[in-house]
């Protein structure tokens, strides 16, 4: 049965609800990788440079977008972003850098910093302890999160340039969920298994999800955006329909009955909590796809606009360099698989 306004309110119960988060997080391909697990001596300090300058180094497909993260496995660390945040990251806590903004991990001083690339080419940890220093010394397991097709997705936009992930934060279940991942993780590079590679990769990834998850659970009620929508009942069940069939003639008037409001109050409640208006997110979401769809089909222009609900090519065109800065066909072949 094709969705519709008039149906849309029977197929949105919570389970289908739930896959709002799902779908945005598993179109995001997040792959996880471990780069360092080292011990280091106060005073020190480590330049990482940015996303763009990691994916070369890393010899990585040149169309990911690459997040940093460092967990505290003893000691504590100071994190600084380029013109961005600092944070002090305690034992048994993590931070994700999602920005992929180039920063500076230290303890005690921030300069002068060791640059990070040369310990990928196999330099020498010039902070490693020693005898005398190593029961104070900090152990620091860093790697990266890479993520695909985070243009436009709206699980990524709504996450923080810098993501901090406290010992204490989100409820007992989702707390001890997080606990018992990284512990998986830390058992596995103390005693490698025969499948170590996979094993680590697999947690790598468990863990990205649940930071990511426990973030959400802790995001203020008064706080606009995306994240605040999902979990606004009446607007959820909105963006699940526009998420459902991007190919609808949907105007403010058709979004509004799916909640049964007036198509004034719906728009002013829609815009209050996320902070767009409903037919700008509608586009949004529909230049998400088409951007997915160019880079992974052969698809041309004309069914891709068709399926994201454009009758008209040179409209769909406009709209798509507008949001994405190219035209669908240089997209395509800047982007594709």
């Amino acid at each position: 049965m094709a969705l519709t306004p008039e149906n849309t309110a029977e197929t949105t119960d919570p389970l289908k609800i739930s896959t709002i988060f799902s779908d945005s997080l598993n179109s995001m391909k997040t792959a996880g990788s471990l780069l360092l697990n080292e011990q280091y001596a106060a005073p020190w300090a480590i330049s990482i440079p940015n996303s763009a300058e990691l994916v070369p180094l890393l010899e990585l497909n040149q169309n990911v977008h690459i997040a940093a993260f460092h967990l505290v496995r003893r000691g504590q660390i100071e994190i600084e972003v380029k013109h961005g945040d600092k944070e002090i990251i305690n034992e048994g806590e993590m931070v994700i850098c999602f920005s992929g903004k180039a920063h500076t991990l230290y303890q005690g001083s921030s300069k002068p910093a060791y640059p990070f690339i040369n310990l990928m080419n196999g330099g020498e940890n010039i902070f490693k302890p020693n005898k005398d220093n190593k029961s104070q010394a900090t152990s620091l397991i860093c790697g990266i999160f890479i993520l695909q097709d985070t243009l436009l997705n709206p699980l990524f936009e709504a996450m923080p340039a810098l993501l901090k992930i406290k010992a204490d934060q989100g409820d007992y279940h989702s707390l001890s969920t997080t606990k018992n991942i990284i512990q998986l993780l830390i058992s596995e590079l103390d005693r490698p298994s025969f499948s170590h590679n996979y094993m680590v990769e697999r947690y790598l990834e468990l863990l990205s999800a649940q930071s990511i998850q426990s973030y959400i659970q802790s995001v203020p009620e008064n706080k606009t955006g995306w994240l605040s929508a999902i979990n606004d009942q009446m607007i959820r069940r909105v963006i699940s329909a526009i998420h459902s069939q991007p190919d609808f003639d949907w105007s403010v008037a058709a979004l509004a009955e799916i909640i049964s409001l007036s198509p004034s109050r719906f728009a002013a409640r829609f815009s209050q909590i996320m902070g767009i208006s409903p037919m700008v997110y509608v586009t949004q979401w529909r230049m998400y796809l088409a951007s997915k769809t160019l880079k992974e089909t052969q698809f041309n222009v004309e069914q891709i606009a068709n399926q994201v609900g454009y009758d008209n090519v040179a409209a769909f065109s406009r709209a798509f360099k507008r949001l994405l800065g190219l035209s669908p066909a240089h997209w395509r072949k800047q982007n594709q698989l």
